[in-house]
């Protein structure tokens, strides 16, 4: 037998529930629950670090009961594509509000259904209906009002048993790429850390640092307050962010490997001249999950069209003591920022480290000239060791192109069952 090309489809309302189940403000304080928030999925569908609180100190927005069987759709950032099923889950398994959870009926297999709302069409159709610019989001009656591929259950089984074992089978080989690639991220991360806190000198005398996050630096250099390295420091504009205007604006989203990345910036129509954004400017995240908070990116290019930043983040501009790319490289080595987060305030969801806390963290600094052969010796290696590194995150990319193309071929009936052996 071999499907039509194109299966019969069903608004997702008629073939699952929505939301069935959520904990309520009576809760006993004292209840045990296992947490999951957006950030705890990825958009592969894998959940991490599922976080334990009692009801009483859990986040505001833990509500929403999951069972095993449930599919979890993110209806806030939705371009995020945080979608995971729900197998043998933990006790007591609650998600944030800003989930939507899908219980199937009798007529959409469980597997199936993980698969089914992972497709091609159904993702765009999500974030087609979200509304919001900085946080697109859907309702769960719209979510409901969405098609998905509905086949009669065997045939349902079919495709999950297939897709259950051609998506391992990818998995396997993106977890093979994704260490490789890891253990080059390492090497590369542990030569900055050491060459940014010892120099390029291996037999350069040394003294204690007398930092907390720090043991020894060569003899010659000197400790000082980052701020001291500073000619200004300047938040970032508070207007909302739009996707329409002439003037890029760039997110936290947009500080990506010590560099900025426009293509992720939104847009606003004006701003003030002095927040215009110029070649060797660095910005610095005060604001962002404590994972993320207090990396910070270079603008290693002269902007071609005004760019400016959101209030997020902040702007330091160099004196005549640091060469932007050697701090850069500093403030963002893993022992530097282990510690700066250390002095962040965290609050729910989120940390900020202003940047008074920040400015007052003393830093190691070599001679200027020293720094320029520091940079000069990074710049060279990154030459060597970045193709390697792209190639393989290229490779990783097919591999999960590969994976939603299958999927998505396989629930709308684009491949022959019969090509499908159990």
């Amino acid at each position: 037998m071999t499907p039509t090309a194109s299966l019969a489809a069903r608004r997702l309302k008629y073939a699952a529930t929505i939301n069935d189940e959520a904990l309520s403000e009576s809760t006993d304080s004292d209840f045990e629950l296992a947490y999951i928030d957006i950030g705890n999925v990825d958009s592969q569908g894998r959940v991490h670090d599922i976080v334990n609180y009692r009801f009483e100190d859990a986040p505001s927005r833990a509500r929403r009961i999951v069972r095993d069987g449930d599919v979890i759709i993110s209806t806030v950032r939705t371009y995020l594509q945080a979608i995971a099923p729900v197998e043998s889950p933990p006790e007591n398994l609650i998600v944030s509000t800003g989930f939507a959870v899908v219980r199937p009926s009798n007529v959409l297999d469980h597997r199936f259904c993980k698969y089914a709302l992972r497709a091609n069409r159904f993702l765009w159709e999500v974030e087609s209906r979200s509304t919001g610019v900085s946080y697109p989001a859907i309702n769960a009656s719209d979510l409901g009002d969405i098609k998905v591929s509905l086949p009669e259950v065997g045939t349902q089984r079919l495709i999950a048993n297939y897709l259950d074992r051609e998506t391992a089978r990818i998995d396997g080989l993106i977890a093979e790429k994704e260490r490789m690639l890891a253990l080059l991220e390492e090497k590369r991360a542990a030569l900055i850390s050491r060459v940014v806190t010892r120099g390029l000198d291996p037999n350069a005398p040394l003294k204690p640092s007398g930092l907390e996050w720090l043991d020894e630096i060569p003899t010659h250099w000197e400790i000082c307050q980052l701020k001291r390295v500073w000619a200004s420091s300047d938040y970032g504009l508070s207007e909302s962010i739009r996707d329409e205007g002439y003037i890029a604006v760039l997110r936290m989203s947009c500080i990506v490997d010590g560099r900025v990345d426009v293509s992720k910036s939104g847009m606003i129509t004006e701003v003030d001249g002095h927040l215009l954004l110029r070649r060797n400017d660095l910005l610095f995240n005060r604001t962002n999950s404590l994972d993320q908070i207090a990396k910070v990116g270079l603008v290693d290019f002269d902007p071609e069209e005004p760019l400016t930043f959101a209030s997020y983040l902040v702007r330091i501009r160099t004196n005549h003591r640091a060469v932007p790319q050697y701090l850069v490289a500093l403030l963002n080595a893993s022992l530097f920022l282990e510690f700066a987060r250390k002095n962040a305030i965290p609050a729910i969801g989120q940390a900020n480290l202003s940047p008074t806390r920040y400015g007052e963290i003393h830093i190691p600094l070599p001679p200027k000239a020293e720094q320029e052969e520091i940079v000069t010796f990074l710049k060279r290696d990154a030459e060597t060791s970045t193709p390697v590194r792209e190639h393989i995150r290229s490779s990783i990319n097919l591999l999960k192109e590969r994976r939603a193309a299958l999927i998505s071929a396989a629930v709308t009936g684009q491949i022959p069952l019969e090509e499908m052996p159990g």
